[in-house]
């Protein structure tokens, strides 16, 4: 009776928000699409006969596939690398893989352009090197600008599920198999994929699922010929106006994630069992050989170059004055420049709603501090639910839909908002709360992600040993709980942050045009014409990127025998 009591105590506020902040305005925009069509079944009836629209979720699939593949092919070999090995610059290295998580899309996007558009660095050296009058490499709108992206974003995942886990498997194992005539592919193939094959399984079906309901990448970088599910929902709503047919979409798209989700749960159930934590100095050493040393510098360096080089030249582009519009030259001017950001509090063109880049990282940093109060509210509850022992059927049961707002079309969640939330006692659409309160169910999940495992890995033993000898409960919270989820708590409080700084799919919708976010801010500087905002553009994206990179530098700093998903 207590343990029940416990537990609809600790799931009530979690359930309840996601009741009204996400079940609740989902389920009115499908209620109002599906009554404007005059059928239930009428719009998957219509997405069944489409060819178009069938054709839409093939390459759905594909590109999310291909893409985790990639992504794995890239984020294995990092992953045992950074498990295993000490060398210089490993902590760097996995805070750099992590920045391009937290970024706005339409950053990332500025940033690919900077080093291979059109005018891109390399484009622009290649040209002034040979003298060539077209350009020599087409990357923007292709098919390989969503995998490169992807991959960009997400082997961040990779070695955070992966390389955490491995990192925490006892090398003496591997030893043995080797003690007893197996060879390095042997021990491999028989001894270590088993034991990391829950990670690496949990890694590729997170990674899948951002791949599938990727947006900005999709819109951005892919270009029109070039729509997924996410696209199509965007372009079905805003640009038809069909919201039925939004709706059978999202609707798709929302099962596939629920059942994903719910492997995903399962598989990670798995990595978060109490385990003995050995020193990272016990586990890691240093290359056995120069040949090892120098084949891993190699993949290291590429690695480090892949992450660095779009960023790099995103801040180059913001310290160096180009010819033409919006910044598209064909030569580089000698010498640096503060212009651009020296510019940031000017507004060229009087706009009705300007906001200051000083207004702006206000209002930003405003939200994030609130987003980061509510994540961990709803979010240290929930974890501690998922962590108790004695409910694993309803963790099991629960757990999932923590998952679901990060698999769920932004453009839904915005206009469910606007649609649900406009009466007494909910009318928020004019509140500043309202765009808190979706960057919360955006970090949500990563807030639970990294709580719940640091709880799971307490060792019961050390409780009763505490108890055992004469602490109070309260006394158990404060040396033996608190020294080892204490750091998780700052972690998942540094993740909520980055991520409501960075956030902008949903934020574009329901944000006031007077208090506009950094990114929403960068937005509108990139859709004006002009070198001086495209330059704006660039110096206000450079610094987003130091905010969110400093951010997951910490979050690196702080992390504790590698407890936790991210």
């Amino acid at each position: 009776m207590r343990n029940n009591l416990v537990s609809a105590t600790l799931w009530f506020l979690p359930l309840v928000f996601l009741g009204l902040f996400y079940f609740y305005p989902l389920g009115s925009i499908l209620a109002l699409s599906f009554n404007r069509s005059g059928s239930l079944l009428q719009p998957f009836l219509d997405l069944l006969a489409s060819a178009p629209l069938r054709g839409v979720i093939g390459f759905t699939f594909w590109q999310a596939s291909l893409s985790t593949l990639l992504t794995l092919a890239v984020g294995l070999p990092a992953a045992y690398l950074l498990a295993r090995y000490r060398f210089p610059g490993k902590s760097f290295l996995r805070a750099l893989s992590g920045v391009p998580f937290v970024l706005p899309t339409l950053v990332v996007a500025a940033a690919f352009d900077a080093l291979l558009g059109p005018r891109g660095w390399l484009n622009l050296g290649l040209r002034q090197l040979f003298g060539l009058d077209a350009v020599p490499i087409h990357f923007v709108n292709t098919f390989a600008a969503i995998l490169i992206a992807h991959i960009f974003y997400n082997t961040t995942i990779v070695l955070r599920l992966v390389g955490d886990f491995w990192a925490r498997l006892s090398p003496r194992i591997e030893q043995a198999a080797r003690s007893l005539g197996a060879n390095s592919w042997q021990t491999f193939r028989h001894v270590t994929l088993p034991l990391i094959s829950p990670a690496l399984a949990a890694a590729a079906l997170l990674v899948f699922i951002f791949d599938f309901t990727s947006f900005g990448v999709i819109l951005i970088l892919g270009g029109p010929r070039f729509a997924t599910l996410e696209t199509e929902i965007y372009y079905q709503t805003t640009a038809l106006f069909d919201l039925p047919t939004a709706a059978a979409l999202a609707l798709v798209q929302l099962l596939c994630t629920l059942a994903l989700t719910l492997i995903y749960t399962r598989l990670t159930s798995r990595l978060s069992r109490p385990v003995e934590l050995r020193a990272p100095s016990v586990i890691t050493r240093p290359f056995p050989s120069r040949r090892a040393r120098f084949l891993a510098s190699v993949f290291l360096l590429f690695l480090a170059l892949f992450f660095a080089a779009p960023l790099g030249g995103l801040a180059a582009r913001s310290v160096t004055r180009l010819e033409g519009d919006r910044g598209q030259a064909t030569s580089v001017q000698p010498g640096l420049t503060l212009d651009y950001y020296a510019a940031l509090g000017e507004d060229q063109r009087g706009n009705i709603f300007f906001a200051t880049p000083t207004e702006t990282v206000r209002t930003s940093f405003l939200y994030a501090g609130s987003t980061v109060f509510l994540a961990l509210v709803i979010g240290l509850p929930a974890s501690w639910a998922l962590a108790r022992r004695g409910d694993a059927l309803l963790s099991r049961l629960l757990d999932p839909l923590l998952m679901l707002p990060l698999g769920t079309s932004a453009v839904t969640l915005g206009l469910g908002f606007i649609v649900a939330l406009n009466s007494p006692p909910l009318d928020l659409r004019a509140s500043p709360l309202l765009v808190p309160l979706a960057h919360t169910l955006v970090a949500l999940p990563f807030v639970v992600r990294s709580l719940a495992p640091a709880l799971r890995s307490i060792r019961p033993r050390l409780h009763q040993a505490a108890a055992v000898l004469g602490a109070a409960p309260a006394q158990v919270v404060r040396h033996v709980d608190v020294p080892l989820v204490g750091r998780a708590l700052i972690v998942s409080a540094l993740f909520a942050f980055a991520l409501s700084i960075g956030e902008f799919g949903a934020t574009a919708m329901i944000a006031r045009p007077e208090y506009p976010t950094i990114p929403v801010l960068i937005y509108r500087l990139l859709s004006q014409p002009g070198a001086l905002t495209y330059g704006q553009a660039m110096a206000l994206s450079t610094i987003l990127m130091l905010v969110t990179g400093g951010g997951m530098l910490a979050i690196e700093k702080l992390r504790v025998v590698e407890i936790g998903e991210f």
